[in-house]
């Protein structure tokens, strides 16, 4: 059973910076691509940025690009996102996701595996 927990997650002031990692178990990682997603309160789940299954292909929300940086290590499992110059608006619970593919994917009906989500606050 595939399983992903999230981890990184805080309080940060504005301009600062956070790294959010994911950490896959079971099933074969490095067969699929990977998403990150967050949900503000109040808000619908939103696309954030994507990665292909090897981690030589990246695509990003207009609202993050230049800011968050995805990368992955298939040796380790483990998914990550650099978020940088991190503003209010940016304040939401952070999701991992697997998808059934291969390839970038933007989708939420893409993704067939989650995990809980972690808490990003970022303070005005």
């Amino acid at each position: 059973q595939v399983q992903l927990v999230e981890s990184g997650g805080g309080l940060v002031q504005a301009g600062g910076s956070l790294t959010l990692s994911c950490v896959a178990s079971g099933g074969s990682f490095n067969d699929y691509s990977m998403g990150w997603f967050r949900q503000a309160p109040g808000k619908e789940r939103e696309f954030i940025a994507t990665i292909n299954y090897i981690g030589s292909m990246t695509y990003y929300a207009d609202s993050v690009k230049g800011r968050f940086t995805i990368s992955r290590d298939n040796a380790k499992n483990t998914l990550r996102l650099q978020m940088n110059s991190l503003k209010p608006e940016d304040t939401a619970v952070y999701y991992c996701a697997r998808s059934r593919e291969k390839w970038l994917k933007s989708r939420q009906g893409d993704y067939s595996y989650w995990g809980q989500g972690t808490q990003v606050t970022v303070s005005s």
